[in-house]
This record gives structure tokens, sequence and C-alpha cells, in this order.
């Protein structure tokens, strides 16, 4: 055989044990993120029912998950920098055996019920306790292993990044398979013991990665550079300025992440499928633009990024509102992490450009779920992220080729500012009456200012500054009377145009209403029940069947209302009964007691027993056979308590109703479906009987709306006079999946109300 040839033979067994080593870091990185993933919608499901399906409780786990993102990545950091070879591959090991033994994770028994109120520490230290250490031994795993693969002489170890989006794909496939496939088929034991074997796989794959790092490093010749964007950034990447745009290019898309996700989940379900949603999304755009050639135009995305934020502001409907709302945080996403990809440092300096970006995504994470709602009365933060994302397409603050001149951006500011100003003057003096109309000239003023000034330099960045103090400007709030914002959403009191009645919002919906004035302007000094507790709506009239099945007891009523509103239920009580209110949010109380906003509670119920406190937790305290009539009706904005309308859930309330006592479960909702799934969730409970009132068509010229209140009870009996009434049914066997505390089918009862 010529010498020629056996070199060709040990080329060619050279590169083949390249391919495999290559193979090996990225199945090894494809199952980290697929684990790191699926745990973060796995646990905070787990936590979701003991803080009454807040959409907070998502927030504050991706920001608990990013924290521990940041430790991870500088873990790998100190490794590589201080430890490499050998004993950094010992020490990771060592730390994933540690790791092993907290495994299968659950709720530590230390933090077994939150505090009243806010629970944002509360649950930062449930989350560390519970899956805290796991979590932390494979977040540093992606810029550790493409650390260690850089030093192994392969053909790409100069330019490792590509790594990176195999770790994205398999949080991808983590995300979709979660709702999909897991959530549906197994309960949470099952899951957390099945993530327990695959991080036990993920362990003997690193063991692997690190055998073929020791055994390649040491005879191979790492290439020399050929990314020319990786030359270019090397010389720079050590400067504070470098390591400033990673962290605000990184900042801008994990804050947004929360947000957006808050923002949508508020009105809707806060569930896995919309959390994992915006998460995929974020994760597609690393890897789309984490590659030298980019599959579109990327020109055209950065101008359709504006359009995409400018339909978030304009648009009414919610759920449209949303849908443009998620493209606006994607495309932001994608511009922000494509300036990052070509701003890469050379691969020597990979772990320090890895843990800079975890620190920008700790602060933004920090910023949406900790900071923004003690400083924002709504989800402003939003759209402050989304507006500020348009100042970092190319050319307008970075790249630019002439620096940018503030005294002109002073200048267009100020022109936007004292617009804005005069606009809501003469919306307060009732010239201009409606927001969309302030919408609508503000907007068309900034396109104007923007035409004019078109050959400025500045022009844009002005823009987008003016575009932020318009929104945080809307004249909205001369009819609001009050703002409260906590762990819980967003509340608003606000009075009718009109001036005649006075409204209590969660979100975008109303829950509760009282009507102040006549149609004369005249003062009514008693209240009336309004919205769907007006006193001929359902619930009204079940506290009537409650009080007759009890009669024959002889005992007074007790009254159960999970979910106190503005109180109204209230002005519907007798002396000679018994009386508590369970309510999650303490903000809700204040607002209710205070005789300045409502007087239902004031005026009908002035030492009410109001329990604060999620009700599986507060009423399970109850005794059982504690009440003949019991009001569930806790949504969140539009977002239903899927952990109240559990099997398990319903059993439990249904063990406090006394022999002939009622439960109403009030199911009306604007985007999903509930009562196929109450249906079969109903038949999963022994001995409970029910009655499905549809009130679609309330009366006019009273404050009252249209709901669907199912009604139930251990007697047939005792929904005697229910069933008589005309827009009373009994439910009907339902192939929709049974609810539980292991299963919550939101998106089946999503698709079935978009299909009508």
């Amino acid at each position: 055989m010529s010498l020629v040839s056996t070199h060709r033979d040990a080329r060619g067994r050279q590169w083949a044990a390249f391919d495999s080593l290559q193979v090996c870091y990225t199945a090894t990185l494809f199952l980290s993120a697929l684990l790191m993933f699926s745990v973060q919608p796995m646990f905070a499901k787990l936590v979701l029912p003991k803080l009454g399906g807040s959409p907070s409780v998502w927030a504050v786990s991706m920001c608990f998950f990013q924290l521990m993102l940041l430790a991870g990545y500088g873990y790998a950091y100190v490794l590589n920098r201080f430890l490499p070879g050998r004993v950094s591959i010992a020490v990771h090991l060592g730390l994933l055996l540690v790791a092993a033994f907290a495994l299968p994770f659950g709720l530590p028994q230390q933090l077994a019920e939150p505090p009243a109120g806010d629970a944002y520490l509360w649950l930062m230290g449930l989350l560390t306790l519970g899956v805290g250490l796991p979590f932390f031994a494979i977040a540093g795993n992606a810029p550790l292993l493409q650390a260690w693969f850089a030093r192994t002489g392969h053909r790409h170890a100069n330019d490792p990044y590509f790594l990176y989006r195999a770790s994205n794909i398999g949080s991808l496939l983590a995300l979709f398979a979660y709702p999909l496939l897991l959530e549906p088929g197994l309960g949470l034991l099952a899951q957390s013991r099945l993530w327990s074997v695959g991080f036990g796989v993920l362990g003997v794959l690193i063991a692997a990665c690190g055998w073929l790092l020791v055994t390649t490093a040491a005879s191979a010749t790492v290439p020399e550079k050929t990314s020319a964007a990786a030359a270019a950034t090397e010389t720079s990447s050590a400067r504070w300025s470098a390591r400033a745009t990673w962290v605000v290019l990184s900042f801008l898309p994990s804050g947004l992440i929360v947000a957006v996700t808050t923002f949508v989940t508020t009105d809707m379900a806060s569930a896995p499928f919309l959390w994992v949603v915006p998460l995929a999304l974020f994760l597609l755009t690393f890897v789309l633009v984490f590659q030298e050639t980019l599959p579109f135009n990327y020109n055209l995305l950065c101008q359709a990024l504006p359009a995409a934020v400018l339909a978030v502001i304009l648009t009414q409907s919610l759920l449209i509102c949303s849908v443009f709302a998620l493209l606006a945080f994607f495309l932001a996403a994608l511009v922000c992490h494509r300036e990052l990809y070509l701003r890469r440092p050379a691969s020597d300096r990979l772990t320090e450009f890895y843990l800079w970006m975890s620190f920008g995504g700790v602060l933004g994470g920090v910023f949406s779920a900790l900071i923004a709602p003690h400083i924002f009365k709504s989800v402003f933060e939003f759209h402050v992220l989304a507006l500020l994302a348009l100042l970092f397409r190319p050319g307008i603050v970075l790249g630019r080729e002439v620096p940018l001149r503030f005294g002109r951006m002073a200048l267009v500011i100020a022109s936007g500012l004292a617009l804005m100003l005069g606009f809501n003057l003469a919306v307060g003096a009732g010239i201009v009456p409606t927001d969309r109309a302030y919408l609508l000239v503000l907007v068309g003023a900034l396109c104007l200012g923007l035409f004019l000034i078109r050959a400025w330099p500045e022009h844009r960045a002005a823009m987008v500054l003016t575009m932020i103090a318009a929104v945080g400007m809307s004249p909205g709030d001369f009819y609001t009377l009050h703002v409260e914002r906590s762990f819980f959403g967003t509340h608003r009191v606000t009075i009718s145009a009109d001036g005649t009645t006075r409204l209590l919002l969660h979100g975008t919906t109303i829950h509760g209403a009282q009507v102040v004035r006549d149609a004369n302007g005249q003062v009514i000094e008693t209240p009336v029940p309004a919205t769907y507790y007006y006193p001929s709506g359902p619930m009204a009239r079940g506290l009537t069947a409650a009080r007759a099945a009890t009669s024959s007891d002889g005992k007074p009523l007790r009254v159960g209302v999970v979910g106190l509103g503005a109180g109204s239920l209230a002005c519907y009580s007798r002396p000679t009964e018994a009386w508590r209110f369970f309510e999650i949010d303490p903000a809700v109380a204040r607002i209710a007691t205070d005789p300045a906003l409502f007087s239902f509670l004031p005026r009908c119920q002035p030492k009410a027993d109001i329990v604060i406190g999620d009700a599986r937790l507060t009423v399970s305290k109850e005794a059982p056979g504690s009440f003949g009539y019991l009001v569930i009706d806790a949504f969140s904005s539009d977002s239903i308590p899927v952990h109240l309308m559990t099997a398990e859930a319903i059993a439990m309330l249904a063990g406090k109703l006394d022999a002939n006592g009622i439960m109403a479960l009030h199911v009306s909702n604007r985007h999903l479906d509930l009562v196929p799934a109450l249906t079969s969730t109903i038949a999963q409970v022994p001995n409970l009987s029910a009655v499905l009132v549809e009130d679609l068509t309330p009366p006019s010229g009273v404050a009252a709306t249209a709901s669907q209140v199912v009604f139930l009870a251990h007697k047939p009996g005792a929904l005697a006079h229910v069933a008589a009434w005309p827009n009373a049914r009994a439910l009907t066997p339902s192939s929709a999946a049974a609810w539980t505390d292991d299963y919550s089918g939101v998106l089946a009862a999503m698709i079935r109300k978009l299909r009508g």
C-alpha cells in the first residue's frame, strides 16, 4: 500500500471520528435543552394551583429560570477559564451526580402554603427548593459543551455557535411535546419520573463528550479561524461597549417574552399551551438567525416590525391584538438576536459571550416579572419594550455611519409631547370623545412628522421615543377612578361616559358594576347588583332556590362566595344568614370595601367576613357540610381558574355543601367553551346532580350581563326549583376529556369556542 493511500485512509478515519464527535455533542446539547425546557412548564403547572392560576406564576417562574440560567452560564465561564480540560469534566460530572439525589422533583413541604397577597418571594423560594439544583446542573451545558467542542480540533471548532441551534431545536421540541404529548398523556408524578430518567441519560452523554475531548484534544490541531465575523469581533469583544450591546440585545427579547405572555394569558387562561407559544417563538428566533445565511429577507423583516407594533397599539379586538402582539414580539426577537449573532466574539471568548447574554436575559425577566407590576398600572411594559426594540434595527442606534444629534431628537420629542398634551386637554374638555380618535390622530401626526424630517438621521429614533410617550399618555384615564396592580392582575374602577355606572374591570373583563345615577342624573342611594348578579339572573335566583331547598332544615342559610368582585351579592343577604367571601387578591378586597368606589359591602355587610387566599386552600379548611349555597366565580379577567374546575376541586367543594346545599359554578367565557369539559368532569365525581342555566338574553333596561351557570347538588330534589326555569336544561353527556389536576384541556375548549 502506498504512502499516499495510507495517509488518505488515516485522514478518512480522522474525519469519521470528527463526525462522530459532532454527532455526540449535538445529541447531548439536544437532550440537555429538551430536559431544560420541558421542566419549566412542568414544574410551573405543579405550582399553579397554589396561587389561583395567576398569570404571574409563569412570569415569576420565567424570571427564576432566567436567573438559574445566568448562574449556570457563570458556572460554565468559571470552569472554562480557570479549570479547563479534565478538571472541568470531573467537576461537572460531580455536580450532575449530586443533583441526581434531588430527583424526582416535587413541591417542598417547607413551603406548602403561600402567603396572602403578593407571593413573589415565596414562589422564588419554592422554585429554588423544588427544582433549583437539577435545573442549575443542566443550565450551563450549552456554553460549556460548546467550549469543550472548540478545543477538540474539529474542523468546525473555531466557530461552534452552530451547536446553539441544535440546542434550541431541542428546546422547541420540548415545548411542543409538553402540551401536546406529555401533559395529556401522563400525570405530573409520571412526568417527573420520566424527566429523571432523561437526566440520567444526559449524564452518560456528557461523560462521553468529556471522554472525546480528552482523547481528541491532545492529538488534534485546532483549525485557524475562518469566520470573518468572528475575526472582526474578536478585537472588540473585551470592550465594555460590546458587552453592553450584548446585554441590551438580550434584555429586550427576554423582557418581551414575559410581558407578552402576561399580556395574552391575562384574558384567556394561565395554562402550559399558552405559556409555551411565546417561549417557542423566542427559541425559534435563535434557530433562524444564529447562522451565516438567513432563510428570509432581513431588511423586509425590519420594515415589518414597526407595522406590527402599531397594529398592537391600534387594534381593539382582544384576539386579534393578541395575535399581533405575538407577531411583534417574534419580529423584535428576530432583530435583536440577529444583531446579537453578528456581534458574537471568537470561540475563545464564547462562555463570556453567553454569560453576558444571559445577564441581559435576567435583567429583562426581572424587569417584566418583578419590577414592572409595581411601576405600571397595566401591562404597559410590553408596549415599552416592543417600541424600544424598534431602535435596534440596523442603522438607527447600531451600525450608524454618523453619530446621533441629540438636539434634533429633543426637538422632535418635545413637539410630539406638546401635541399629545394639547390633545389630552381637548379630550378632557369633551372636544374629542374617544380613545380611538386620539390614537388615529396621533399616529397620523407622527407619520406626518416622520415624512417632514425624513432627511434627518435621527428621525426614526426620535419618533420611536415619541410613540412610547404617546402610548403612556392615552387619555382613557379620564374615566378611571382607581387603578391597582397586584400579583394577580390589574384592577381598574371606571365610571361610564354618561356617569351612570361604576365598573370594576380586571384586565379587560367587567367583574362588577354599580348603577350610581338614573337616566335623569339622580343619585341612586340603594345599591342594586348588576352584570350577571342582576336580581332576576341565575346567580340571584340560585340563592332563592338554595333558601327553598334548605328551609326544611330550620337552620339559617350559610353562604360561601368564591370571588369577591365588587361585592354585589352581599346586598342579597338577610340578617339571619351567615355569609363568607373567599378572595385570593387583597387588592380586590380593598376595592370592594372602599365606600368611595362601591357601596355593596359598606351598606349591606359593613363587617363582611372576607378570607384572603386561594380557594383550593381556604375552602378546604371549612368543615364538611358548611354551606347551603356556594358560588364559584373566581375568574381573573377572562382567564379561567383551571384548578377550581378539576374533578378533585369539584369533589372538595361539593364536600362543603350540606345535604340540601346548592353550588353555582359560573362558566361564562368569551374565548373558551367550558360546558362540555365540565360535563365530563362532573361525571367523575360521585353523587352529584347538575343543571345548566343559560341566561343568554338578559332583560333590557337593566345593567344585566348574559351568563352560563352550572348548578350542582348532592340531591336531585335540591335542584327542583332550578330545573323548572325556562332557560335550564340537564347536562348532556360529552365526549370532551374530563379535567383533573394532572390534565386540563384548555386548548380543546378554545377550539370548540372558535368552531361555535
